[in-house]
C-alpha cells in the first residue's frame, strides 16, 4: 500500500548537530581563555548561557543563520558586563565569523541514506522532504546531496517548523493522513507536530541531541509511533506496520 513519507533533513538524512557542537566547543574555549581569572565564567556557565540565548532567538523568529553567531556575541556581552572586562571589537568579529562558519561545512549523509530512500522509492512510496532553516542554506545541502532525484518538487523549507507549519503542508497538498509518515530526529519539530496532525511518526534517535529538540510528548498517537536508531531500519518498520 502506497505511503506518503515526509523526511526531515538535518540529523535525519545528513549530519548537522556535530558541526554546531564542535563550533560551540571552540566558542567555550575562547571565552574561558579570554575571561580566565573570573570565577563566574566557567565552561559550563558559558555553554548554558549560549544555549539559552540561542533557543530564545529561535523561539522569537525561527531558524535564521545569524542567530547562532549572535548567541555567541550576546553571551560575550553578558559576561563582559558581568565581570567588567572591556569588550574587544576584534573578539566580537572573531565570534561572529566563528558562528557563521558552521554553515560552510561540506554536507555529509547519514549511513545508508541512499539505500533507505532507494528502498522506499522502489517500493512505490511517495517521498517528501520537510526541513527547517533558511532557504539558501537548506537548498545548498539538498543540491550537494542531489536529493531532488528522490523528492522532486515535494520539498518544503520553513523558517518556523512547528505544528502550524506541518498542518499547512498537509492541508495544501494531497496527503492521506492515514497513510502519511513524518520521520525525524526532533521531538519538538518532527514528532509532536506529526502526532498532533494525526499522522504516523518515526523518531530517529541520535547519539548527541540538541536540547532544543528534546521536549515531553503529551499527544496520544492516532497511528504508528516508533523510535529507531538507524535509517536502514525505516523501510522494514513501515512495511511491518502497513502489513498488519
Amino acid at each position: 500500500m502506497k505511503q506518503q513519507i515526509l523526511f526531515d533533513l538535518d540529523d535525519t538524512l545528513i549530519y548537522c548537530n556535530k558541526y554546531f557542537f564542535f563550533v560551540v566547543d571552540q566558542f567555550v574555549d575562547s571565552m574561558t581563555t579570554w575571561f580566565q581569572g573570573y570565577e563566574v565564567v566557567t565552561a559550563d556557565s558559558v555553554r548554558e548561557m549560549q544555549h539559552e540565548i540561542d533557543v530564545a532567538l529561535i523561539g522569537n523568529s525561527g531558524f535564521k543563520s545569524e542567530h547562532f553567531p549572535q548567541s555567541f556575541i550576546d553571551t560575550y556581552v553578558h559576561y563582559s558586563d558581568l565581570t567588567g572586562r572591556k569588550r574587544s571589537a576584534v573578539e566580537v568579529d572573531f565570534l561572529w565569523k566563528l558562528g557563521l562558519g558552521v554553515y560552510e561545512h561540506q554536507t555529509e549523509p547519514y549511513p545508508h541514506m541512499e539505500q533507505t530512500l532507494d528502498a522506499l522509492a522502489e517500493a512505490g512510496h511517495e517521498l517528501h522532504l520537510y526541513t527547517g532553516g533558511e532557504l539558501l542554506i537548506q537548498r545548498r545541502k539538498i543540491e550537494q546531496m542531489n536529493l531532488e532525484r528522490y523528492f522532486g518538487s515535494r520539498i518544503y523549507i520553513r523558517q518556523l517548523k512547528n505544528n502550524d507549519a506541518l498542518e499547512q503542508i498537509l492541508k495544501n497538498s494531497d496527503f492521506d493522513r492515514k497513510h502519511t509518515w513524518m520521520i525525524g530526529n526532533s521531538i519538538r519539530t518532527d514528532v509532536v507536530p506529526a502526532l498532533t496532525a494525526g499522522i504516523h511518526a518515526i523518531h530517529m534517535r541520535t547519539l548527541e541531541e540538541w536540547q532544543y529538540n528534546v521536549i515531553g510528548i503529551n499527544v496520544q498517537p492516532k497511528g504508528a509511533f516508533l523510535t529507531l536508531d538507524h535509517l536502514q531500519d525505516v523501510p522494514p518498520a513501515i512495511h511491518r506496520f502497513i502489513g498488519k
